[in-house]
């Protein structure tokens, strides 16, 4: 019986990490999607997200399962509830992605972003994509360095979300009101992103060594 509960818990991490890589494939497509006007990506990120949502309510099952059956205690017991802050985090990231791709298919067949803007929001786009693969390696190897590290690349997407904020500003007037609202509001999507990203990074840092950030 303790192997198959073992073997329960080991499937929980096994879907964060899945989790992580659709998450992260979705962000990157809808970046995309995003700069190049193509609908049909934008469409498939969009319905794509379903089966991120079907992860998180599998696993938040299967963990309510496992604490109502075994009564977890101690490190067991915090890395189920651990584990579903994690997938809280992930199913947001999705969230995120799916609004980048709806603002593509919102403005389809235009490019939503600006010619001036647009190296800005693949770099954002790249960020994202090595967030996630980094977050994905952090919960398969329980590396708490790394997890230590991520929040550099965090400061790196900052930093382009305030340099998207100045573009806007030093250019108020020749942007259209409503381009001025889909940069703003896609600066803010890649933003959250990348702190949901450090946020999962952390939860790692608890559910390995009980230090909490």
């Amino acid at each position: 019986m303790r192997d198959v509960y073992h073997e329960e818990l080991d499937s929980i991490g096994r879907t964060l990490i899945e989790m992580t890589g659709l998450v992260g494939a979705a962000m990157s497509r809808a970046t995309a999607a995003l700069l190049d006007a193509d609908l049909q990506v934008a469409e498939s990120v969009i319905s794509a997200d379903d089966a991120v949502d079907a992860l998180q309510h599998e696993l938040d099952s299967r963990a309510l399962d496992l604490l109502a059956r075994q009564q977890p205690v101690a490190g067991d017991l915090r890395t189920i509830i651990t584990s579903l802050r994690m997938s809280a985090d992930l199913e947001r990231m999705g969230d995120l992605a799916r609004h980048v791709a709806k603002v593509a298919r919102l403005r389809y067949p235009e490019i939503a972003i600006p010619e001036d803007l647009r190296a800005t929001i693949a770099e954002m786009g790249r960020i994202a994509g090595e967030l996630a693969r980094k977050t994905a390696e952090i919960i398969e190897g329980r590396d708490v360095n790394a997890a230590r590290e991520l929040p550099e690349d965090d400061d790196a997407m900052d930093e382009l979300h305030r340099a998207l904020f100045r573009a806007l500003l030093d250019k108020t007037g020749e942007y259209s009101v409503e381009t001025a609202i889909d940069v703003t509001l896609i600066g803010r999507y890649y933003e959250r992103f990348a702190d949901h990203a450090v946020s999962v990074a952390r939860r790692l840092i608890f559910l390995v060594t009980g230090e909490r950030h």
